[in-house]
């Protein structure tokens, strides 16, 4: 199974998470190779003209998606006064669940 981009992942009821998990577990029953736990999880910084942008905060190596969304929980207020305007979060597949503006967030 490929893991479709998904803009709407996020949406009440089906998120990024609840997505991999389903992913994880059809790979585990089906005999795949790869599971959620083999997987490296990456977060693309960018700044406000969209361009690659080197993080304020150096990010560790994420082996879970929920590892990954709680770093970003934890520091995207330092990456925003860094001058890290969105970011991105990819598998090592290098599919892109989801991008985040972390200036939308502080004005939330």
């Amino acid at each position: 199974m490929i893991l479709p981009r998904r803009r709407d992942c996020c949406a009440p009821g089906y998120s990024a998470g609840r997505l991999m998990a389903e992913y994880a577990r059809e790979r585990q029953t089906s005999g795949g190779r790869a599971t959620e736990a083999d997987m490296a999880w990456t977060w693309r910084f960018e700044a406000a003209d969209g361009g690659e942008t080197n993080p304020s905060v150096e990010p560790e190596e994420f082996t879970t998606q929920g590892d990954a969304e709680s770093w970003i929980g934890e520091y995207w207020k330092d990456l925003l006064e860094g001058g890290v305007e969105r970011v991105k979060l990819s598998d090592d597949g290098g599919t892109e669940l989801y991008t985040m503006s972390l200036r939308e967030a502080l004005d939330a």
